[in-house]
């Protein structure tokens, strides 16, 4: 299950991503209802553990983007 979920994440990021490039957890949940917070949680960890996603953080929200789109690492 959690290939399949990670590919209805991915598809969603990407479908959403000319409106916007962050998302906050709950947005992701959107992509797997059938999960619960707690799975969803879970795959969107092990994604960012194996590079397709990344934090992003304000300083006091934290949000996840495509880790492709990180600005600040191709600025350096």
């Amino acid at each position: 299950m959690s290939d399949e979920a990670k590919a209805k994440i991915l598809e969603f990021i990407k479908s959403k991503s000319k409106a916007k490039s962050k998302f906050y957890m709950n947005d992701l949940r959107k992509a797997v209802p059938e999960m619960t917070k707690k799975d969803v949680k879970k795959v969107v960890s092990d994604m960012i553990e194996d590079g397709t996603l990344m934090y992003y953080s304000t300083g006091s929200t934290t949000m996840i983007q495509l880790a492709e789109e990180d600005i600040d690492s191709k600025l350096k």
